[in-house]
């Protein structure tokens, strides 16, 4: 008995150019020089979108793709381009290709495909337009909603050597081939009360179609690490590359897509450069809320492709969280939940005083009232009270303490899986509980979740530089510095940074980093717990008493035997050179 070839389930795009014989007639030379320069340009834009070209016979290319989406994305993105290229050419000198899509049964064999699934895939495309697409059912159904589009039924098409009518549908891109000439593509999708973004495909600029990989692969990566941000939704990467090759209406795409924020960008190479920039719109309004660009060598491409992940995530993030305060500051309190007033009080927390920080313990005791389950609530009550506890700004409650201990632990329990939660949580038990195995457990587990945030990288830090490991926590804090220079909180990045270089024996480079964030934020009372020791240890003594003047400004009850107390340095070498400074700079005992 005959051994079956092996089969198996592929979507498969057929393309042809419609009319080759009167363009040859015409111009043979010129018609085979503009084919292959469109054939080349397809088969990178097949390979682009995951698919494998099969072969190419005269003037039509044979593909499957793995993924329905993706033959669809491959199809829409191919047409795109080949109108865009043929917008300023005569009609007689347009090569147009039409194009048809299946799903189905194929058998490979010597690296071709055969069977019915091909054969429907290729009846599909002579049904087609030229410059159009026309899918089987099984496509139709298969991609559902996943892709913009609307789809004209074309009814039971009776079909060359296929037995049974194949159901045709036609795929309008366009709005002017509407019959009521409305938009071509509708909301589809409700924005979701939380930070919701998409990150559209990176726009190749360069001529070179290898960028075309990179462009995608940047894309994608941006796309996977702010997955990691768990009270983010992102939308899947088959999704926002369906506008893969396209002009895209940024409000437009957002309501299909359901998001309130778009991230796009370009590739653009020069020599052996890359350029890559990017910007983060909020679609309601069209605000560009940030822009950036990345210069970098190809020599060592994965590796810019990280770096420039990285910046972006952390550039953005801050970004992001800014607009969703403001956003919530907009809404009627009767329709605030939870998580409005967890955003309502972030810049409480942040703002590190007396004052601001009463009032974030009030939003978030409400928050925690509506959804005590409300991991970001519970885990920023308890930083905030850990922001009292530490700086001894005077009790709120009986037993503050121990409060700040069992919101940290509820934290952690309510959800192990959030980067920030993790990280304020066992910054809360390293800094109040006293707890550095657990602490720095939880603010490690932090780190897994989502190395990119500079916020994380920061309680990280803090947290191994209260456990007595300042080498490392400086690792961190650069870290943060890196990703976010932009920060809101950048002063308080540099404020602990300055701690770890002093207990580092570097109280040159400490009083540098205190000094900067010094004018960034001259209220921070944290900044002159790393100046004052730096500035006497470089024998400055003038200046590090004017810099405890200042430290009384903001903390009046400070005094060295508070400090002692209040301070959770695990190594008491560490706790002895702030205090000693305070001592010498004339803090009181």
């Amino acid at each position: 008995m005959q051994e079956r070839l092996p089969r198996k389930l592929a979507a498969i795009l057929y393309a042809d150019v419609a009319g080759y014989s009167r363009l040859t007639g015409e111009d043979e030379d010129a018609t085979h020089r503009a084919l292959s320069e469109y054939l080349d340009h397809i088969s990178s834009t097949i390979e682009s979108h995951r698919g494998q070209v099969m072969h190419f016979a005269g003037d039509a290319v044979l593909a499957k793709f793995d993924a329905i989406v993706d033959a669809m994305s491959a199809a829409v993105a191919v047409q795109s381009e080949l109108r865009s290229r043929n917008e300023n050419l005569p009609s007689e000198r347009k090569v147009e290709f039409r194009i048809g899509v299946n799903s189905g049964d194929v058998i490979e064999d010597r690296g071709d495909i055969y069977g019915d699934g091909v054969n429907v895939a290729a009846r599909l495309e002579s049904l087609a337009e030229p410059g159009g697409i026309c899918i089987s059912e099984s496509v139709r159904v298969a991609i559902g909603k996943k892709l913009a589009f609307h789809y004209e039924d074309m009814g039971e098409q009776a079909v060359k050597n296929i037995a049974e009518p194949v159901r045709a549908y036609k795929v309008v891109m366009n709005a002017d081939e509407l019959p009521n000439a409305e938009p071509s593509m509708k909301p589809e999708v409700e924005v979701p009360d939380k930070p919701s973004i998409a990150v559209l495909p990176f726009a190749n600029m360069s001529n070179d179609p290898e960028q075309e990989y990179f462009a995608d692969g940047i894309a994608e990566d941006i796309i996977t690490a702010l997955s990691h941000i768990k009270q983010w939704l992102v939308v899947a990467r088959n999704s926002s590359f369906a506008y893969k090759g396209r002009n895209v209406d940024i409000r437009e795409a957002a309501k299909q897509l359901g998001v309130r924020y778009v991230l796009e960008g370009s590739v653009r190479k020069g020599g052996n450069t890359l350029r890559i920039t990017g910007q983060l719109i909020e679609a309601d309004t069209g605000t560009h809320m940030w822009a950036g660009k990345f210069d970098g060598d190809l020599d060592d491409v994965f590796s810019l492709q990280d770096k420039i992940t990285e910046s972006v995530v952390g550039a953005i993030e801050p970004s992001l969280r800014m607009a969703e305060i403001e956003r919530s500051k907009r809404k009627p309190p009767e329709n605030m939940g939870a998580y409005d007033l967890y955003l309502r009080s972030l810049p409480h927390v942040y703002a590190m005083r007396p004052d601001d920080n009463e009032q974030a313990l009030n939003l978030l005791h409400e928050a925690i009232e509506l959804d005590p389950k409300y991991a970001p609530a519970l885990a920023y009550l308890a930083w905030a009270y850990e922001q009292r506890l530490v700086r001894g700004w005077g009790a709120y409650g009986e037993d503050d303490a121990g409060l700040a201990v069992a919101l940290a632990r509820r934290a952690i329990e309510a959800d192990r899986d959030d980067a920030h939660v993790m990280a304020a949580a066992g910054f809360v038990l390293v800094m109040v509980a006293r707890d550095y195995e657990r602490g720095l457990q939880a603010t490690e587990r932090a780190h897994e979740l989502n190395p990119n945030l500079a916020f994380v990288s920061l309680l990280v830090g803090v947290s191994q530089l209260f456990g007595g490991d300042p080498a490392e926590a400086l690792v961190h804090f650069e870290d943060a510095i890196r990703v976010s220079p932009s920060d809101p909180g950048a002063f308080f990045f540099y404020s602990v940074a300055a701690m770890g270089h002093l207990f580092c024996g570097r109280p040159d480079e400490a009083y540098e980093l205190a000094k900067k964030s010094a004018r960034m934020y001259p209220d921070w009372d944290t900044t002159y717990w790393a100046m004052v020791p730096a500035l006497t240890q470089l024998g400055r003594v003038e200046e590090a008493r004017s810099a405890v003047s200042k430290l009384r400004e903001l903390s009046p009850a400070v005094t060295v035997s508070r400090l002692r107390e209040l301070l959770p340095y695990r190594d008491p070498e560490a706790l002895d050179m702030i205090l000693d400074g305070m001592t010498i700079a004339g803090l009181p005992e």
